[in-house]
């Protein structure tokens, strides 16, 4: 694959095509990118017969299960040691069953590579699909090139791929809702940002931040299901803790195996800063406090949990300090130039 930069904002990609004979596995370094390795594998596997994939960081401790018992099932062969997970073999057409729970990333990596295999294939989840709207996202993407994807119906419940060449295209990538709900939880804690460019129509389901808020605006205790945008718990969290009620996230199992656990490290945050939060099995429950005390947070390596951090100090009676505040690097790596022209105030130990 090559890409070059045309301008400011823009890249060309060009592909290498369908299955090819390669002289030697391909080796991938997917830093500590869940979605990387994930969407990758099944592209390898489809297009050079398998690859060499890196991991840093809680990478390789995440599950991945379901792609490992499709491969006893399909015949392809995969180890893991030091880091490093190898798979070789050759994805073939048929069924693919996953299970829904688990993370939509193991959907998303199959779809991208089933339409170049020489037959039609189909997912079928065994479960409930969860973050089903990430998966949508795929299915857009994919009729942008040219690849067609049938959602399950009634009485059929799979995604039907038929193979078929990419075709090139162009297309504008969207803002993102993800990373829009900090500076959505900064408004809640009274802040006055404009948050502009964001598509209210868009396909990306992290844009229900925007009628979650507006619930948390509102006095006494609510329930809010996140199975369907797992990483918009962190800032959610933070606007919760400052309201007026005791607000419930459930359904939040899956927000255990992200760069950490989410529901561990969201509440040793929140209450590091004066809040209150308890985790649950597969629940966070916060009540709300008045204000923020300040105190020291441990990002534990994860950019959601650090930008979450510096939200909450715009609405803390004392300073935040937050240890390994680099790690919004991962998703947003101008996060800490956006909070400072903002009007944030940051001071480097």
């Amino acid at each position: 694959m090559r890409w070059e930069r045309l301008g400011e904002g823009t890249l060309r990609i060009t592909g290498i095509g369908s299955a090819r004979a390669f002289p030697e596995l391909p080796h991938f370094d997917c830093g500590e990118s869940g979605s990387t390795l994930r969407f990758l594998i099944p592209i390898a596997l489809a297009v050079a017969g398998g690859g060499v994939f890196i991991g840093h960081g809680r990478l390789m401790e995440r599950p991945q299960k379901p792609y490992f018992d499709l491969f006893d099932e399909k015949g392809v062969s995969f180890r893991q040691e030091d880091g490093t997970l190898t798979v070789q073999g050759r994805l073939t057409p048929g069924e693919y069953r996953l299970p829904g729970n688990v993370s939509s990333q193991f959907f998303t990596g199959l779809l991208y590579a089933l339409p170049l295999l020489d037959g039609p294939s189909t997912i079928a989840p065994t479960t409930e699909v969860e973050s089903r709207d990430y998966i949508l996202m795929t299915a857009d993407a994919l009729l942008g090139a040219g690849v067609a994807v049938t959602e399950p119906q009634e009485g059929r419940n799979f995604f039907h791929v038929t193979p078929l060449a990419y075709r090139p295209f162009d297309r504008a990538v969207e803002a993102d809702w993800s990373q829009a709900g900090f500076w959505y939880a900064a408004n809640f804690l009274n802040s006055q940002l404009s948050v502009e460019g964001l598509n209210p129509d868009s396909i990306q389901g992290d844009r229900v931040v925007a009628e979650h808020s507006a619930r948390l605006s509102r006095p006494g205790d609510v329930d809010i299901d996140v199975s369907g945008c797992p990483d918009l718990l962190p800032p959610l969290a933070v606007m919760a803790a400052v309201r007026n009620g005791t607000t419930r996230f459930v359904n939040a199992a899956r927000l255990r195996m992200k760069e950490s656990d989410r529901l561990a490290t969201t509440a040793a945050e929140l209450n590091a800063l004066g809040g209150q939060a308890e985790e649950g099995a597969d629940s966070l429950t916060v009540h709300g406090v008045p204000s923020f005390s300040g105190g020291t947070v441990d990002g534990a390596n994860d950019h959601r949990i650090v930008m979450a951090a510096a939200i909450a100090a715009t609405r803390s009676t004392a300073p935040v300090t937050i240890l390994g505040a680099g790690a919004v690097s991962k998703s947003y790596p101008s996060f800490w130039d956006d909070y400072k022209r903002l009007g944030g105030n940051i001071h480097v130990l």
